[in-house]
């Protein structure tokens, strides 16, 4: 069963309430057993996913919906802007849990053109609790300077950032003890970064796959 997008109310959210999405589960259910009357049995009985997706918090960005794939295939982790850092004991619990235990096989970085916190580490406006966050972009930013000041028109420099964004999420997982041990041992296991764009609905690769640590500097690497 794929998953459904109710594309009359893709952008009215007025109809949604609190009782909605009770009665909405309901459906769902119904819907599903009718279909696949074994469906939360199977579903029930464990999970294998081949993909952890390391994605964006935004409500327009559903990875199951976006890759038409159903509940059991990816496993998801969220924040805004789609940040990878070091220092987030969250997103490290969820990676050494996908490859230590579910033993993915792909960890992609997936990052959206018009994201909301890429545009505010843009600014140099006041957030509020959320600006500390904001900061890994603004140091994304800085890496990458001299391209990104270059660019005249706000909305191509602010889509630029976001691709760079993901490419340093990808980098900064390969150097990650828990991705550098899998392929220490041989594991089966790469690294990606795509955009999605919510103006057409695709994906963008950017090619920077990484399946082992052959392209980070060698003081990342452990022996």
């Amino acid at each position: 069963m794929c998953a459904k997008i109710n594309k009359h109310h893709a952008h009215d959210t007025s109809h949604i309430t609190y009782e909605s999405l009770l009665e909405g589960n309901k459906h769902f259910v119904a819907e599903t057993l009718e279909e696949d009357p074994d469906y939360f049995d199977k579903l029930a009985s464990g999970q294998e996913p081949p993909v952890l997706w390391i994605g964006c918090a935004d409500s327009r960005v559903p990875a199951n919906q976006i890759t038409n794939t159903n509940p059991g295939e990816i496993f998801v982790h969220r924040n805004i802007a789609n940040v990878v850092v070091h220092s987030d004991m969250n997103m490290l619990s969820v990676l050494d849990y996908a490859v230590n235990v579910l033993k993915v096989k792909h960890v992609i970085v997936t990052g959206h053109y018009g994201c909301g916190g890429v545009l505010a580490a843009m600014s140099h406006k006041q957030f509020g609790l959320i600006d500390n966050w904001l900061r890994h972009i603004k140091d994304v930013y800085r890496l990458h300077a001299d391209e990104l000041d270059s660019i005249e028109d706000d909305g191509e420099r602010a889509n630029r950032l976001v691709e760079f964004n993901v490419i340093e999420g990808v980098y900064n997982l390969c150097k990650t003890s828990i991705i550098q041990n899998a392929w220490k041992n041989n594991q089966e296991l790469s690294v990606h970064g795509w955009v999605y764009s919510l103006a057409t609905g695709f994906i963008t690769d950017l090619k920077v796959s990484a399946s082992n640590g052959s392209s980070l500097g060698g003081v990342f690497k452990f022996e």
